[in-house]
């Protein structure tokens, strides 16, 4: 009876090898995340969200001036949110609390340094980050496979070699966890944050904050199956 030839473990005349290749990278990042966080606190909403705005623009506006340091610039959550007095028993609102969540991506890490100290410096402005990344389409994640693919079609290469023959063919070559991916994970954060400021002055506006770009880990790992010559043992 004739074994069929698509069985996992190969057949005397065509031995299969079932190896795993690994690459790990260190990289200097490509782009840096920040979040900022406008707010703003009046006694009538109307107060508040006329502040709001004003800090708000500022903040555009103060990092627009950095032109193609700057990357993406998006806004994410607004909201204006009533704070009511804590006795009696009418609703009556004590205060109003505005605040906008602002993300700015920029790949400038000496412009980084000098706006995360000029935003900071601005009235009621909290910054948080930095968070080092790497580009998606990013060449480190190509070279990172590549040599996965290499140490995976050496180590093959090394059993045949122990069993005093050589490869043959590639039968299958898949990335780890190809059928099950795991979710992707935001990158780390740098020690970077600055809590909310109140507004600066040009005597004491502080000097540009010296960050040190986080060196990045890309890893690939892919399993491989090759088919040897028969081995003479």
């Amino acid at each position: 009876m004739t074994q069929p030839t698509d069985l996992p473990y190969g057949t005397p005349h065509a031995p299969r090898v079932a190896v795993r290749g690994e690459a790990h990278l260190e990289v200097d990042p490509e782009i840096a995340r920040i979040g900022i966080t406008v707010a703003a606190r009046g006694t009538d909403r109307r107060t508040a969200l006329d502040d709001l705005t004003r800090r708000n623009t500022t903040v555009l506006d103060l990092i627009k001036t950095y032109g193609d340091a700057v990357e993406n610039l998006q806004t994410g959550a607004f909201s204006i949110t009533p704070e009511l007095t804590r006795h009696g028993r009418a609703e009556r609102v004590r205060a109003y609390h505005g605040s906008v969540h602002i993300t700015a991506e920029l790949t400038d890490f000496t412009a980084l340094g000098e706006l995360t100290t000029r935003l900071a410096d601005l009235e009621l402005t909290r910054i948080d980050g930095p968070w080092w990344a790497l580009r998606p389409d990013s060449p480190a994640h190509g070279e990172a496979r590549r040599q996965a693919v290499k140490e995976a079609v050496q180590r093959a290469r090394e059993y045949a070699e122990a069993l005093g023959t050589r490869l043959a063919a590639l039968v299958e070559l898949a990335d780890l966890g190809a059928e099950n991916a795991t979710p992707s994970f935001p990158p780390t954060p740098g020690t970077a944050r600055m809590a909310f400021a109140g507004a600066a002055t040009p005597e004491n506006t502080a000097p540009a904050l010296d960050l040190e770009p986080q060196r990045q880990t890309v890893t690939a790992q892919v399993n491989a199956r090759f088919t040897m010559h028969p081995p003479q043992l």
